[in-house]
This record gives C-alpha cells, sequence and structure tokens, in this order.
C-alpha cells in the first residue's frame, strides 16, 4: 500500500461532536484507518503532532520523509522528504502550512520549513549534538528544545538566534504548562524535573521535583528511562512518562506523585529522549529499537491517559479516580487494535485518536459502542 493507502475506501465515520464528553466515548474508540509506510521496508514513526485546528496531523519517520495526513477526511495529504538531513520531532508551527523539526544527520540545526511548497523559511542553529525535545508555546511564537549537549534553548519563530540558554546536565525533556508562564524542564539523569517562571527563566528555578525515590519505588531495578513531560490542559496535573512499566501523574503545583499509571505488559520498546538514536548512522535496520517521543498522550479535558504496551491496541489509564493507598493505578479500559501503539496522539479539537510503530492509525468513536 502507498501512504495514502486506508483500511477502507469508504468516507471516514465523523468524529463525534466537540459537545459529547471524552467520558462518553473513550471506551469507544477503533482504528478506522490504517496507513502503511510510504515504502517497503523497516521504516518507523518517530513523533507525531496535530494542527492547532485539529485538521491535520504530522509525522516524521526514520526514512527521513514527513508524512501530513488530512483528520477530516481521513486522507494522507502529502509527502516531504529530508534526505540528508533526517528528521524527528516534527511540530505545527501557530502559521499556517509552516512545520519545523529536529535533523538527525549531518548536524544539529533545528529547521522551520514551509509545506506549502517545501521551501526552508529559517534555521536554528546553536545545538551541537542531538535535539531531544521541541516545544512549542501555545499562546505565542517561541519554543524550546533540549539537547544531548546539555543545553535547552529558548527560541523565537521570527529569528535565527536563540533567545535564551541554560545549560543543564541531562536536561531532555521540556514543555510549556496551558498558561505559557512555566516551563517545566526533566533530567532523567539527575532524576529531577525544574520548574522556571517563563519571564525569569534566567534565574534559578521556583521548584525543584527529586524523582529519585518514586523511581525507586515504582521502578526499582528495572532499566526505565523518562520518554515524554507534558502539562494536562487544565494546568493540574504534569505527566512525566517512561519506557518501563507505567508512568508517573504529578500535581503540577506540588509535584506530589498522584498516579503511578502501571503497564503490565511493559513498553512498546522505543528508545528514551536522551539515547543515542539509530538515524544517527542511518534507518534503523531493525534490530536496534527506534528513537520515538513517548507513547502517551493526555486527553484534552485532562481525564484520561492513553498509551501503548508491547502488546497490540492502546490503554486507558482514568485519572480523575481517587489516588489508591500506594498511588497505583490500573488501566480502566484496553482498546483492541492492530500493532503496537509506539507514539500516540490525541487530536485536540475532535475526539480523534492517532497511534503509530510502522503503520498509522486513525481511530475514531464506534457509535454502536458508546454509552
Amino acid at each position: 500500500m502507498a501512504a495514502g493507502a486506508a483500511t477502507s475506501g469508504a468516507p471516514p465515520p465523523p468524529a463525534g461532536p466537540p459537545t459529547q464528553k471524552v467520558s462518553d466515548v473513550i471506551a469507544s474508540f477503533r482504528p478506522t484507518r490504517r496507513f502503511k509506510p510510504p515504502s517497503p521496508g523497516t521504516a518507523s514513526v518517530t513523533s507525531l503532532d496535530f494542527d492547532d485546528t485539529g485538521e491535520l496531523a504530522i509525522v516524521a519517520r526514520d526514512d527521513d520523509t514527513l508524512q501530513i495526513y488530512n483528520c477530516k477526511e481521513g486522507k494522507h495529504a502529502k509527502e516531504l522528504k529530508s534526505q540528508k538531513y533526517g528528521v524527528h520531532l516534527a511540530r505545527f508551527s501557530h502559521h499556517a502550512q509552516s512545520i519545523i523539526y529536529a535533523s538527525t544527520k549531518v548536524d544539529d540545526t533545528i529547521r522551520y520549513l514551509s509545506t506549502h511548497d517545501n521551501s526552508y523559511i529559517r534555521y536554528f542553529r546553536g545545538h551541537t549534538d542531538t535535539v531531544t525535545s521541541i516545544a512549542l508555546c501555545p499562546s505565542s511564537d517561541a519554543f524550546l528544545s533540549c539537547s544531548r549537549d546539555n543545553t535547552v534553548r529558548l527560541w523565537s519563530l521570527s529569528s535565527q538566534n536563540y533567545q535564551g540558554l541554560l545549560n543543564l546536565h541531562g536536561a531532555y525533556l521540556a514543555a510549556y504548562d496551558p498558561s505559557a508562564t512555566v516551563m517545566a524542564i526533566a533530567s532523567p539523569s539527575a532524576q529531577t524535573v525544574l520548574l522556571y517562571d517563563v519571564r525569569n527563566y534566567d534565574k534559578a528555578p521556583f521548584a525543584v521535583w527529586d524523582m529519585q525515590e518514586l523511581e525507586q519505588r515504582f521502578v526499582g531495578r528495572e532499566k526505565s528511562e523518562w520518554t515524554k513531560i507534558e502539562f494536562s490542559n487544565d494546568g493540574k496535573n504534569l505527566l512525566l512518562a517512561t519506557n518501563g512499566s507505567g508512568h508517573f501523574i504529578l500535581d503540577a503545583f506540588s509535584g506530589e506523585i498522584t498516579h503511578f499509571c502501571y503497564r503490565k505488559a511493559g513498553s512498546s520498546g522505543r528508545l528514551s529522549a536522551g539515547a543515542t538514536s539509530a538515524s544517527r548512522t542511518g534507518m534503523s535496520n531493525g534490530s536496534t529499537p527506534s528513537v520515538g517521543q513517548g507513547d502517551v498522550a493526555l486527553s484534552p479535558d485532562g481525564q484520561y491517559l492513553i498509551g501503548g504496551s508491547s502488546e497490540d491496541g492502546m490503554l486507558v489509564w482514568d485519572l480523575s479516580q481517587p489516588p489508591a493507598p500506594n498511588n497505583m493505578l490500573d488501566p480502566t479500559e484496553k482498546l483492541p487494535g492492530q500493532g503496537k501503539a509506539a507514539i500516540v496522539g490525541y487530536n485536540p479539537r475532535t475526539h480523534l485518536l492517532a497511534s503509530a510503530d510502522r503503520d498509522l492509525y486513525l481511530w475514531q468513536p464506534d457509535s454502536d459502542l458508546m454509552i
């Protein structure tokens, strides 16, 4: 099948209306579209993002291509190639038809690309090692980037020069809170999460959360690394995802743990943000795990965590449940589907999920299964 090939030629079923609560549809999600890689091989999806309108999704693959999909129509829309520099962590900007992404070959430049005519708008140079995280500010053209060069850089899309620089050992993950006033930076090697006031990022962090005790309590000797950090849209919780047996949900104000979202079957198997990418030396050959961006996503209402495991389909954790005495939270639903969900995203505007490993799946509620 080509990149635009799907499970059926029929029009996709309509996504649930915005007035429906996530809780009304969450258990009824089923895959409705399947898109295979554009060419035969072992290429994997390494990142996924939706635009502000929720109409478009973009995935980066470790065959150095970008694939854009129209979620509204359930169709493949466009392929863009970055054969020379590679591509990872592709993110839509707030401007129509433009994206930024990290290079995986030649250098560590972040590239600002017009998807309309496949031309570069600007280059963001400065990192001297693999870029591990890109986070766009929700309310402006600012963005953060983390790198294996032990720096976090603050940028604006309007300038090729970075606006700020933090030297932080092993700071591989970053996220803005929904109000764009706080940025969270995670250092897996130091086992700490740092919170900065965006307006005073050059000052010391106003909070430092030591995760060592929680790591020992929930993970123990298991080899587990951090893969994603994300605030819930209501700003109340902070997700710290791992490639181990579960994910941490922290109170975004106190840093206290509310839930450890446990998955019995274990991880979907992707490398963590700080791991050395196999794509540095060429496309993954199937024996080396691909990089990823975390195999979980929060629902837009912040009530659910949806993610993958070593098994097919997806798991759902209900974060509205009161914390258990041991803070362990088992999945409340298992959504059946084909293929591992190594990359997961929840559309910000409609009831649509996306999951990917080698193939990309679009999921929508099945009306026959709704509450």
